[in-house]
């Protein structure tokens, strides 16, 4: 990467953890705080834990759109100050129904599809993929932060302070936007990061999509729906005080990252993906049966909570290389989108349940419908077919008719190694889908010479 693109895909990671990490903070500490605030049932509780999500999920693509009309950098700035005011509000707030207002606000702020489109203005083609990966890693070390600080934050200074701190963090991501991250000589649509509306059908119709944006969902319902009772668990079961949550959450959540990797390198590696990904949702719709009904020591809590956090974390790696390998070349941007918004919307489900759940059911019936929820996804995901080990490829082809495009098009699959080919001649960008250990790098130069 040169260094302006480093500095774009750093700078951007930075907007994306300092606003995640406010987001995450809470998690692990709202559901202590029910009888604290007036109106805090524990399904008012869970709703203020998922209220972010549906209006995230909601916004998320028109704010991507937008910013194709009036600029990246206006629309993630209006984002962050919609976020900072949300965290306002609930900071300001004595009863659970400000805090809902304000964390739906906070939701309303959707950013991360304008920060993707400008990501992809500020880096070359052949460099995009390591950019969103180097922002995608953020958000995980966001949430894993998050964890760990939240308690002790919540002990420090309460959780209007939480929301406070949130408020600040957003303001400085809107002084890293202006002072830091570069600004893009031209701003365009890039199929491979950004939702294209003209495509919107298309990949809601495509089954093996949506049953992949069924597991980002099922996965963040569960998630968060797991935390409308854990804290309450290391608290009154296990007898951990609050502010020392962090003990457990710090080494889990480090062991489970270390765990993970060689499921990965056997995912990819091995070409063991499909099996590797239902392993993990087998994981953790075990370990979710088990805390429900062994959560009163604190050594099966951690065991349990570990082996969530392996097939999580799993998960969360190996299903955006599921969508990236399953959408059609020049679709990969809508399909993201969208995968995007199901996430967002499983956490609103998450929350929202798991609060209702636990009034109904208590903290079993939470976890064991967050089990039965892993099973139901299993079977759905158990149907799919085996990913093909592509990976996506631009080449800048020039500004051509359609008749040249198509001819393009067709030569490129032809070279050994390319997969699918579409040629968009109005962009001059040819999206590939390839194998890159069979890639004929000088058959592709080859094309391109004619």
């Amino acid at each position: 990467m040169l260094p302006g693109e480093r500095r774009a895909a750093l700078s951007l990671a930075g907007i994306f953890s300092l606003r995640m990490l406010g987001m995450f903070m809470i998690l692990p500490v709202f559901a202590l705080y029910e009888g604290r605030l007036e109106g805090a049932t524990h399904a008012m509780i869970g709703l203020a834990i998922g209220a972010y999500g549906l209006t995230q999920a909601i916004l998320q693509i028109p704010f991507g759109l937008l910013s194709d009309r009036i600029g990246r950098k206006p629309v993630i700035a209006v984002g962050l100050l919609l976020f900072a005011l949300g965290s306002v509000v609930a900071a300001l707030s004595t009863s659970i129904y400000g805090i809902i207002l304000g964390r739906a606000i906070q939701g309303s702020g959707a950013i991360a599809a304008a920060v993707m489109a400008l990501a992809a203005d500020l880096t070359r083609e052949e460099q995009r993929t390591k950019a969103m990966a180097i922002i995608g890693m953020t958000i995980g070390l966001s949430f894993s932060v998050a964890m760990v600080v939240g308690p002790v934050f919540d002990h420090w200074v309460g959780l209007s302070g939480i929301f406070w701190l949130t408020a600040i963090l957003a303001s400085c991501g809107i002084a890293v936007l202006y002072l830091i991250v570069p600004s893009p000589e031209i701003s365009r649509r890039h199929r491979d990061a950004q939702p294209v509306p003209a495509q919107f059908v298309a990949v809601l119709r495509d089954g093996q999509l949506l049953r992949l944006n069924f597991g980002i969902l099922s996965l963040h319902m569960i998630l968060t729906a797991s935390f409308t009772v854990l804290p309450l668990i290391l608290r009154d079961n296990v007898g951990l005080p609050s502010q020392h949550h962090w003990y457990v959450y710090l080494p889990i959540l480090a062991l489970s990252v270390a765990a993970m990797v060689p499921f990965i390198i056997i995912a990819e590696k091995r070409r063991r993906l499909k099996q590797v990904f239902l392993g993990a949702i087998m994981v953790v719709a075990c370990a979710e049966f088990g805390l429900a009904f062994w959560h009163m020591t604190l050594v099966s809590v951690c065991v349990l909570l570990f082996l969530f956090y392996v097939g999580f974390n799993l998960l969360e790696a190996t299903l955006p290389s599921l969508i990236s390998k399953v959408a059609p070349p020049d679709s990969k941007g809508t399909a993201m989108g969208f995968y995007s918004s199901s996430q967002f919307f499983g956490a609103f489900l998450g929350g929202s349940m798991g609060g209702w759940l636990q009034g109904w059911a208590g903290v079993s019936g939470v976890l064991l419908f967050c089990s039965g929820a892993a099973v139901l996804w299993l079977l759905v995901a158990a149907s799919m077919r085996n990913p093909r080990y592509l990976s996506s490829h631009l080449l800048q082809v020039g500004i051509v008719d359609a008749q040249r495009a198509r001819v393009l098009a067709q030569r490129f699959t032809q070279v050994r190694g390319v997969a699918e080919a579409v040629v968009i001649g109005e962009e001059g960008i040819a999206y590939l889908k390839v194998d890159k250990h069979a890639l004929d790098e000088q058959g592709l130069a080859a094309v391109l010479a004619t």
